[in-house]
């Protein structure tokens, strides 16, 4: 069955991990952990029920048609605090201790605002889920065999996004009174990713512990649960590193 969806074969950031060798600094208070702010959600859905593959349908045309939701609303989520992400505010695309830098096409790294990061991601993928030979939605159009590793590589780069709205404009957002609309869509997409291995755990480590407490409390009885953060969570790292 052919989903309805809105909308090159490269995705040129990469992501590699090191010690930058610099004294940890110390930890600051994640706002986004406090309970008050963890059980706010807009809807009480099971998550876990909604990411699952229905029987009748591809699993390329799952992934391609969730894929291409995600980007929509989390560029949409992204969008509502741009205007506090600048080059001056976001000098490097930073999510709590870890650096991210984009990559060209010739593997050049290339040191950029967080801004410009997301830029990147968000073009890229734009370019790609509208690539009718990357992201077929006419009947009888196959998928490219790179399908699945296109569609890792777009999950990698939106949890970056999501990340870094945590990370680092979580007060905006809390401002605006869109958190509970941050923690919806970031259960949904951490729950998807989950259930088809689209992003490795170690990439998602940095964020283990506000998805220890809002997944946690999503697989349970009620998605509004506060659930209790953990406390020796692997993304509780004291040392930089740059990816």
């Amino acid at each position: 069955m052919r989903l309805r969806r809105n909308g090159s074969y490269t995705l040129n950031g990469k992501s590699k991990g090191k010690p930058n060798g610099k004294k940890p600094a110390p930890e600051e208070k994640k706002l986004y952990l406090e309970p008050e702010y963890t059980k706010s959600r807009i809807t009480d859905f099971e998550f876990k029920e909604l990411v699952m593959l229905p029987r009748e349908i591809d699993l390329n045309e799952w992934l391609a048609s969730n894929t291409t939701t995600f980007f929509h609303h989390i560029n949409l989520q992204y969008s509502t605090i741009s205007e506090f992400c600048t080059g001056e505010s976001c000098q490097t695309m930073a999510v709590c201790n870890t650096q991210y830098y984009w990559y060209d096409e010739r593997g050049k790294k290339i040191k950029c605002t967080a801004p410009q990061y997301v830029d990147f991601v968000m073009s890229s993928v734009q370019k790609l889920v509208t690539d009718e030979d990357v992201f077929p939605t006419k009947y009888g159009k196959e998928f490219p065999n790179s399908f699945e590793s296109l569609v890792k590589k777009i999950c990698k780069y939106l949890f970056h996004v999501l990340a870094h709205i945590y990370s680092s404009h979580f007060k905006e957002t809390l401002a605006l009174e869109l958190h509970g609309h941050l923690n919806t869509l970031y259960t949904h997409f951490i729950l998807f990713i989950r259930e088809f291995n689209l992003v490795d755990p170690k990439e998602t480590t940095i964020m283990d512990d506000l998805t220890e407490v809002l997944c946690s409390s999503s697989s349970g009885s009620s998605s509004n649960g506060s659930g209790n953060g953990s406390s020796n969570s692997a993304g509780a790292q004291n040392h930089v590193k740059e990816r």
